[in-house]
């Protein structure tokens, strides 16, 4: 008995261990990723500027000093909402304005004397008919300039041609303006518009009818106009060319009240484009995975424009790379994966 175990127990150690080496080793575990490829496209590129409401073309009315004048009272200060025939500026004739109105009469006074005369001394056969003629001119012309300078010396309350809001005052209570002289301005709102400073370089990529998203500079709420002029010329002060676009009085925006735009800059190429979500970032590092021969290899690139969840890379992507969009987290460099699409 003892003789049969021992020559059955090799046996069997034999048999097991002839088991085990028969299993096949595990198989290398693949990531499941999703993936794209790279394309050539041209994503629209947006650019922020900056700038303010100013009344349109003819939309600026100013107020003049009919006569030489002082200021006697402000009604409505820069910034005042006003609507068309509210008062704005009382002046009140200066001495000298009313020595000018009383001069003029005395001269209308004289001439319509010496007319009368005229015509007198014509029916008496003293004088003829061309001495007549320049007493009834002399004496329509003093009539007029009396009857301009009382006009304008009677309308002394200055009041809002149109609807909008002061822009400006020309002077303090009790300053003398000469007649002909500034005193007001008033920005109408028929016409409003936005003028936003650019780069000239940028502005050249810039077209006219171009969308731009417009919003006060403390709100994020806006609306879309379409550009309507581009001036290239830089200014002096600022170094800007000038963009402007209208404003829709629905808008309810202040001249000078300050804006922000969103324009869409014309490309000036195609570029290599990936979705937004392939992109991750170590350390300030931008870098994707790109899947080749079944391996995610870790590629830096630099990222440029992104449009609605597109991004255009201006280097270390090439066209037709299979770029990893979806579980790009989990992955190490040299990991295998396996796409899920």
């Amino acid at each position: 008995m003892n003789r049969i175990l021992a020559l059955l127990i090799p046996g069997i150690f034999l048999s097991g261990c002839s088991g085990g080496n028969s299993e096949a080793p595990p198989a290398e575990p693949a990531a499941l990723v999703k993936t794209v490829t790279a394309t050539l496209g041209a994503p629209a590129e947006t650019l922020t500027v900056y700038g303010a409401a100013i009344a349109g073309p003819a939309g600026e009315r100013g107020l003049s000093a009919p006569v030489e004048a002082s200021i006697f009272t402000i009604h409505a200060a820069p910034g005042t909402q006003v609507r068309a025939g509210d008062a704005i500026v009382t002046l009140r004739p200066s001495p000298n304005a009313v020595l000018d109105l009383n001069r003029a009469a005395n001269d209308a006074a004289q001439a319509g004397a010496a007319y009368a005369r005229a015509k007198r001394l014509r029916a008496d056969g003293l004088m003829s008919d061309a001495d007549v003629e320049s007493a009834r001119a002399l004496a329509g012309t003093a009539a007029a300039t009396k009857a301009s300078l009382a006009r304008r010396a009677g309308n002394m309350t200055l009041r809002a041609p149109v609807s909008g809001t002061v822009q400006m005052i020309g002077g303090s209570t009790g300053d003398l303006m000469a007649a002909g002289a500034p005193v007001a301005r008033i920005a109408s709102e028929d016409g409003a518009r936005a003028k936003f400073g650019i780069d000239p370089a940028l502005a050249r990529r810039i077209s006219r009818g171009a969308p731009i998203r417009i919003s006060p500079a403390a709100d994020s709420a806006g609306f879309s106009v379409l550009v309507s002029s581009i001036d290239p010329v830089a200014d002096p002060a600022t170094r800007l060319a000038s963009l402007y676009a209208p404003l829709p009085s629905q808008a309810d925006i202040a001249s000078g009240e300050a804006l922000r735009g969103i324009v869409t800059v014309n490309r000036t190429a195609a570029v290599v484009t990936i979705p937004y979500a392939a992109l991750l970032d170590d350390g300030g590092e931008t870098f994707v995975y790109v899947v080749t021969k079944g391996l995610a290899k870790r590629q830096i690139v630099e990222p440029g424009a992104e449009e609605n969840g597109i991004v255009e890379i201006r280097s270390g992507l090439a066209v037709g790379a299979v770029v990893v969009i979806s579980g790009g987290t989990a992955l190490e460099d040299g990991m295998k994966v396996r796409s899920g699409e």
